[in-house]
């Protein structure tokens, strides 16, 4: 099995993203990716991010947009809150995020590592290693964005959300 990081490359060889590209098809990647979270302003960050870098207009998904459980119905202030957007930046995808109402939020500790794997075993293993001193916020479960998805908190304080993603 052949991992490649992202980050190595690009950071040794900015030069060869598009090498990288072509060189990695069809290989297995792990990714860490950095999500950022906001109090609700999730849409203006990430339209200043996009002009800022340039980028292409991103898909936004809302927490309304998500299916509904009926014995859970979703607050009306958060049905057009951003649940899920992305910006590829340099290369690099940095993801975004409202914070749920109700849910704790501090600016300067909105940030977390996103693991993003088609290897759901080395996946889990990490979760459960992670797990270890640590607190888990969700557990690994198929959600309907992910056949497997799970958050936690490890002993040091650092917030890590996983989510499996087929390589296409």
């Amino acid at each position: 099995m052949i991992v490649l990081s992202k980050i190595c490359i690009i950071i040794c060889y900015p030069c060869k993203i598009e090498l990288f590209r072509k060189m990695t098809k069809g290989v297995l990647e792990m990714a860490v990716e950095v999500y950022l979270i906001f109090k609700g302003n999730c849409r203006e960050a990430v339209s200043f991010y996009e002009k800022v870098f340039n980028t292409n207009k991103p898909e936004i998904m809302t927490f309304g947009d998500s299916p509904q459980n009926p014995n859970y119905p979703l607050p009306e202030e958060a049905k057009d809150l951003v649940m899920h957007t992305r910006l590829s930046i340099f290369g690099s995808t940095v993801m975004f995020s409202d914070t749920f109402p109700g849910s704790p939020f501090t600016t300067g500790n909105n940030v977390t590592l996103a693991v993003v794997s088609d290897d759901e075993a080395q996946m889990r293993k990490a979760f459960d290693g992670l797990k270890d001193g640590g607190e888990v916020k969700m557990e690994l479960q198929e959600t309907f964005w992910s056949k497997c998805y799970g958050s936690l908190t490890d002993k040091f304080g650092i917030e890590w959300q996983f989510s499996y993603e087929e390589n296409n």
